[in-house]
């Protein structure tokens, strides 16, 4: 056959695809749907017994809009989905709705209607959006938070914590969110004060509320941080800093009236340097002094109107002294000379609500001391060793005073002068104890968890209050708790439950009294969201939140997908809560216990996506898109704008709409030019203008499909001129059959190993580097090579080239599956075979070929001579191989006289002359 024909197959201008990308994407989900029920018809031939892999991306809030973020978070988890299926995995991929909180509510507020009806009409429409996208996630593993068969759940795990002691009602200062008229959390109040949704300064109230008692698993909580190898060193850090782990020792400081103050100190080395001690103002003593003072009253409510933690204000007890309860002499001291103030600095939720004061070793106590006592001395009994700096902070020195200081100089410390700081601790502790007047103390940062909300859109607390039982929880045979069905008339700020009878009231469970009032707070969101994952296993059974084979099976989650901005909210509760529900019993495995029932193997944070943003040089103010010309100037002066990358918000006008991409580009594209854009934990600047390169790639990959048939068509039989060489290695095909004649020429055996190095590179950049941007760059290059093989003046195979062309689009279907899909079905038809879905494939092994070709050291009488590559096959053929040498003319002129003997090893030729 003429070499020029069968080049021609290949021309440029037929390998652009002429359907519009956009129209394979509803093609193939209606075959899709139709066929299997879902995006992925080869789920349906999954082997039960496969190991599974659970691929979970963190649900949404249904807001009604998916977000350029939710399009990245839910195509890397479609795409990781869809590649563990085709390597043979179980996959679970689930998803659901975080439904209830107050954005629905203030919704039903604003329109007038139920936040359930608002709640389950935007769910329809982001389900369509999920759609659009080709994202196929398991529906029939559904959860919707704010459905009764799922608060259901959330109450008896409520009450699970209740029986133990770990939910418990008790009054204290919360933080009030004055606009939506509703508690806080600690964690949802930003570094200003503000709270998390409405932006309102937040207040300050005593009030009875619900809280969780996460501190009890505080120290398994930091400790575990460790065994979380798969989650980014970040969030580990903050979830350290968050938990807030201190040791150090517990300090009874008695006084003249009786009173013992307790202090949490996490440097007891500097218990001989107490200038004062300082307690909050909501300190029991502080409380029950103010009865009596007027003056401190009136101090303590000042401070608390002002609210600032870091006010050095103090209030000194008039008749008040403590005594630092040990001396030099390791004996209990009562030399009442410690003066004792009311303090805004000190926290009433840290330690023991008192501190203290160490003006010598602690900046804020040096503050606190410089403003009331001026001009006293102040004490240092830990020294760096060098010029000692007032206040000396430093972890680590020896114990040593100044005779300034302290009249009796060293004595003053007895037997700890010159003890390291770390020594002197420890002995200081070990005698605290041996006192009674104090000991080893472990204290965290980390509060119990507050879950109650004074508003109607959450899970009911199953609780009911009785004035002859007290609290009594509700039985499970009652369970759910049902919230009302009201209309959006009675929604206002606050909780529209507290003006329902129908619903407060209620006969107590217990003693059946009529009188009994149902707890009218609902749950913290997160209590929702901190065991969903579970859910989603066993999503429809109606006897228990789940079956405990089915999570002990499946848990822990084998990939996690979301924000960073979870950290110590969501990740958080939901470590806390997996630990809770193994130790009673619902979960377990030796997996989960080798990791401490942590519910999250990987944890995979996306960088945020930013929106192209213009703004006036001039005014600052941000630019409409229409306030712009096509050449992206200002119509209203001409001027250029400035362009800058900004997080997306309609108040930026930068916003772009997934759906709206999607149909102009199709989701494969959008899919791809989202991966592509940036590394997955970096910030992603969206700009849709760089999508055309995208666009036409797809377009290369489809238009091949047909050339290929026609290449294969037109190219049956190897040229005879071509130089081939034995591969003992068969080469299996996609379609199952091998080239039984295994003759590859170079082009062949290069196309092969580039095409079986880049299934490697992109099964590692998937599985376990996650470089999902580069995965797109390497399918544009193998499609490259493909196009140049077909021009190459070298033969292929076209079964070669049909094998090596079915490997790429394989690989390409978890990132553009309609594409994928399509390529397949376009390769059949102009084969004439018949053919299943692509998601039927297997992902492609790696097939490296081990060069035809070696290299060839040339020794003449034991010298080296130089070195020549040739086949390897010419080691058992030395005649053939000394023609080989003698045809290299740099080698051949050292040969003089006679070859007498010729002498072959793998990778070596040695001749032996006559001279």
């Amino acid at each position: 056959m003429n070499r020029q024909v069968c080049r021609r197959a290949a021309s440029s201008a037929s390998l652009v695809n002429k359907t519009p990308l956009t129209q394979l994407d509803k093609k193939w989900a209606k075959i899709w749907l139709e066929e299997s029920g879902s995006f992925h018809p080869g789920k349906k031939n999954v082997d039960p017994n496969a190991p599974s892999f659970y691929c979970l991306s963190m649900f949404p809030y249904p807001s009604g809009t998916l977000h350029m973020g939710h399009l990245r978070v839910y195509t890397v988890s479609d795409v990781m989905a869809r590649f563990k299926r085709l390597k043979g995995f179980n996959v679970i991929h689930p998803m659901g709705w975080d439904a209830f909180g107050l954005p629905a509510e203030n919704a039903a507020i604003e329109r007038g209607v139920n936040p359930a009806v608002w709640t389950k009409s935007n769910i329809s429409k982001m389900k369509d959006q999920m759609r659009l996208m080709l994202a196929d996630f398991d529906w029939d593993r559904e959860v919707t938070t704010c459905s009764p068969d799922y608060y259901k759940w959330t109450q008896k795990i409520f009450l699970l914590l209740y029986e133990r002691g770990l939910a418990y009602r008790k009054e204290a200062e919360i933080n009030w969110d004055p606009v939506d008229k509703t508690v806080l959390a600690n964690e949802q109040v930003d570094a200003e004060g503000r709270s998390w949704r409405s932006g309102a300064l937040v207040e300050k109230r005593n009030l009875k509320q619900w809280f969780i008692g996460i501190t009890q698993y505080a120290e398994a909580l930091e400790k575990d941080l460790k065994l979380l190898n798969g989650w980014p060193s970040k969030v580990k850090a903050m979830q350290k800093n968050w938990i807030g782990t201190s040791k150090g020792a517990e300090v009874k400081f008695p006084t003249n009236n009786g009173r013992v103050i307790t202090v949490y100190t996490s440097r007891p080395d500097t218990l001989f340097s107490v200038q004062f001690v300082a307690i909050a103002l909501n300190h029991p003593i502080a409380q029950e002094i103010a009865r009596n003072d007027p003056k401190l009253e009136q101090f303590i409510n000042k401070m608390k109107e002002k609210d600032d933690p870091e006010s050095k204000d103090g209030y000194l007890l008039q008749g008040t002294k403590a005594s630092i309860p040990i001396d030099f002499a390791n004996k209990k001291s009562q030399k009442f000379d410690v003066p004792v103030y009311v303090a805004p600095y000190v926290l009433g939720s840290y330690g023991h609500g008192a501190v203290m004061g160490c003006p010598g070793h602690d900046d804020r106590d040096y503050a606190f001391w410089k403003l009331h006592n001026a001009d006293k001395p102040i004490l240092q009994v830990v020294s760096s060793g060098k010029e000692t700096p007032v206040p000396f902070t430093g972890k680590t020195g020896t114990l040593e005073v100044r005779s300034d200081q302290f009249p009796l100089g060293p004595l003053s410390l007895g037997n700890y002068a010159g003890m390291t700081n770390t020594d002197a601790g420890k002995r200081i502790t070990e005698v605290l104890s041996t006192l009674q007047a104090g000991g080893p103390s472990t204290q965290f940062k980390i509060r119990d968890w507050l879950i109650s909300r004074q508003r109607f859109w959450g899970a009911p607390i199953p609780i009911v209050h009785c004035n002859e039982c007290g609290t009594v929880p509700v039985p499970d045979d009652q369970l759910p708790v049902l919230l009302p069905e009201i209309e959006g008339e009675i929604f206002g700020k606050g909780n529209p439950l507290t003006k329902l009878p129908e619903f407060t009231k209620t006969t107590c469970p217990s003693c059946g009294s009529e009188n009994a009032r149902r707890e009218t707070d609902t749950m913290d969101t997160f209590m929702d969201s901190s065991w969903y994952f579970f859910r989603y296993l066993d999503a429809h059974n109606s006897s228990e939140p789940f079956d405990k084979d089915l999570a002990s099976k499946h848990i822990p989650v084998d990939m996690y997908i979301g924000g960073v901005e979870h950290a110590i909210l969501h990740l958080l509760y939901s470590r806390f809560l997996a630990k809770f529900l193994a130790d009673v019993g619902m979960w377990n495995s030796e997996l989960a216990k080798a990791n401490h029932f942590e519910p999250f193997l990987q944890l995979v944070t996306q960088g945020m996506v930013h929106g192209k943003t213009y703004t006036d040089p001039v005014t600052g103010r941000f630019l409409k898109p229409d306030e712009l010309d096509e050449r992206k100037l200002i119509k209203a002066t001409g001027a250029t704008p400035k362009i800058s990358y900004e997080k997306m918000s309609k108040s930026k006008y930068n916003g772009a709409d997934p759906a709206e991409c999607i149909a102009k580009y199709g989701a494969d594209a959008t899919r791809a030019h989202m991966l592509f854009s940036a590394p997955l934990s970096d910030q992603l600047n969206w700009n849709e203008e760089h999508i055309a390169g995208i666009t036409r790639w797809l377009d290369k990959v489809l238009g091949l499909a047909s050339q290929i048939g026609q290449y294969a068509n037109e190219n049956t039989k190897r040229p005879s001129s071509d130089e081939c060489f034995n591969e003992k290695e068969l080469i299996k095909l996609y379609n199952g059959t091998c080239l039984e004649d295994a003759m590859l020429n170079q082009a062949e055996f290069d196309l092969i190993n580039g095409v079986s190095t880049f299934i490697n590179r992109i099964s590692k950049s998937i599985d376990e580097e996650l470089g999902f941007n580069t995965i797109i760059s390497d399918y544009m290059k193998i499609t490259n090579e493909l196009i140049s093989a077909m021009k190459s003046e070298k033969y292929i195979d076209p079964r070669i080239l049909i094998h090596c062309y079915q490997q790429l689009v394989v690989v390409m279907a978890p990132v553009t599956p309609s594409v994928a899909e399509e390529a397949w079905e376009l390769l059949h038809l102009a084969l004439n075979e018949e053919h299943q879905s692509v998601f039927y494939q297997k992902f492609p092994e790696v097939l490296l070929l081990s060069s035809p070709y070696a290299n060839y050291n040339v020794f003449i009488n034991g010298k080296a001579r130089g070195s020549l590559k040739g086949p390897k096959a010419l080691e058992k053929q030395p005649d053939e191989l000394l023609k080989l040498v003698l045809s290299q003319e740099q080698i051949s002129k050292h040969v003089h006289g006679d070859i007498k003997k010729v002498i072959t090893k793998p990778g070596v030729i040695s001749l032996i002359t006559r001279k």
